[in-house]
């Protein structure tokens, strides 16, 4: 009997681990990335960009969505985005729709909304996967230890932030919860500005 308990137990982990994915995208990216900087990504209104043009800027990379609970952090993001941007911060918000649907707009309906809205400026970039099995290389990179060789982080909601220094190398993870007036997320901000 009590075999049979264990066995059940096994199968039951088993079958868990097979629903939720754990270890889901866990092997490396290939080629290796060093840094966020290797990385060409799509803006929102359609144009290549190169992350590599912000070497030397500590950039804010958010995962956003436009009818979340939590949008109303653009307000917040955006005045952090004014307040340091002349200091070297760089924010990049990349739309996602892996929660409950919660970013469902075209490219150009985000980019009118973020606008309008909150009147973003910092820089936005095409609707992307940020988990899951299409979760885009940027985003491996950005979650997972086996990558970025400092923190596995996956992305837990929309407005999860992720701290990159000026080499492109990810420093922490904020939680979706974490505003950015938070200070433990201005003191890292301006702890990264200050490095050389």
């Amino acid at each position: 009997m009590k075999l049979f308990k264990i066995s059940i137990a096994v199968l039951m982990l088993g079958i868990l681990i097979s629903l939720f994915g754990f270890g889901r995208n866990s092997k490396p990216l290939s080629p290796a990335v060093h840094s966020v900087h290797e990385f060409k990504m799509e803006t929102i209104d359609g144009k290549v960009q190169s992350l590599a043009d912000y070497k030397g800027k500590v950039l804010l990379m958010v995962n956003v969505a436009s009818k979340c609970g939590l949008t109303p952090q653009y307000k917040d993001i955006e005045a952090l985005y004014e307040k340091y941007k002349d200091k070297g911060l760089v924010v990049l918000g990349f739309p996602a729709n892996n929660f409950l649907g919660q970013e469902p707009g075209t490219n150009k309906e985000i980019q009118e909304f973020c606008s309008l809205s909150y009147q973003v400026t910092f820089p936005m970039f095409s609707k992307i996967s940020v988990k899951g099995k299409d979760q885009h290389p940027l985003y491996q990179y950005l979650t997972k230890k086996i990558n970025n060789g400092v923190l596995d982080a996956d992305v837990k909601w929309n407005f999860q932030k992720f701290l990159v220094d000026k080499n492109g190398k990810v420093i922490t993870s904020f939680s979706p919860q974490t505003s950015v007036t938070d200070e433990s997320v201005i003191q890292e901000i301006e702890k990264q500005l200050q490095l050389k």
